[in-house]
């Protein structure tokens, strides 16, 4: 999707954040992980609501740090064409919440609150993928909606939010806005 201009504050890559309230995220799905059940970089394709391509993430880190690292591992990179427009570092991360959002057969909605825990800001849906993707796949889909006069910034940390979630294995509700 061409990008608008860019508007004062906003960094570079982010423009077309401004002039939308979700996104979908859908992990590519690896078929040699199915197969042989080894952690590759994860890849996935960040959607606007019709269905359009507009970012591409992937994982970026070894073999060693896949394996022995899990969930803690370090984690990706926002790209739009070649160009890196996001990169997250996973420390401790202010992601807090109940270790456990399974829900068979169903979304998983997790609201994301304001720094100080009075108001929404948006939410994160863990999509219901399928009886056969859930089972033999670990690619899931997501959905991210913000307001969209949210400052650009708020809404990639919220992107950075759902990949965090999405390498945890580990569904929480993110408050750190």
């Amino acid at each position: 999707m061409p990008a608008p201009s860019r508007p004062i504050g906003c960094p570079p890559g982010l423009e077309y954040l401004t002039q939308i309230d979700q996104v979908l995220i859908h992990q590519q799905i690896e078929l040699a992980e199915v197969i042989f059940g080894l952690q590759f970089n994860n890849k996935y394709e960040i959607k606007n609501s019709l269905g359009q391509k507009i970012f591409f993430a992937a994982e970026e880190n070894d073999f060693c740090n896949r394996c022995c690292c899990g969930p803690l591992r370090s984690f990706c990179i926002l790209h739009l064409g070649c160009e890196v427009v996001l990169s997250l570092l996973k420390t401790c991360s202010k992601i807090q919440g109940p270790c456990c959002g399974c829900r068979c057969c169903a979304d998983v909605n997790f609201k994301v609150l304001s720094l100080d825990g009075n108001s929404e800001v948006g939410m994160i849906t863990k999509q219901w993928g399928g009886i056969l993707r859930e089972a033999y796949t670990n690619a899931d889909n997501f959905g991210v909606q913000f307001p969209m006069d949210l400052d650009v910034k708020v809404k990639a940390v919220m992107l950075g939010a759902c990949f965090l979630i999405v390498s945890s294995n580990c569904y929480v509700i993110p408050q750190f806005f």
